[in-house]
């Protein structure tokens, strides 16, 4: 593993601090085990795949485009696994 891939895993997962220090201050917060390591496997890789397309692709539209577009596959994953806006299976709520 790079030192580059190192930074974006260390910094994903210290994303993870925000919903953990806010567990322990209010019961609005209430994540399990499970939520967190998919949590971190959504954060991880979607910031490896980015560094994965910025090193791979080479046109600068395309790279933004396709950043663009991982980016919004992430939140859409994140919001409908949050609130089920979908109705999917895998609706949090």
């Amino acid at each position: 593993m790079s030192k580059k891939q190192k930074v974006i895993v260390i910094s994903m997962m210290s994303l993870l601090l925000i919903p953990f220090i806010a567990m322990q201050f209010t019961e609005e917060v209430n994540w399990s085990l499970f939520d967190f390591i998919i949590a971190g496997l959504l954060l991880v890789g979607t910031g490896l795949l980015i560094e994965f397309v910025s090193r791979k692709v080479s046109g600068a539209i395309t790279r933004k485009l396709v950043i663009a577009g991982i980016v919004v596959l992430f939140v859409l994953v994140w919001v409908e696994m949050a609130v089920g806006i979908f109705g999917s299976p895998i609706a949090g709520n």
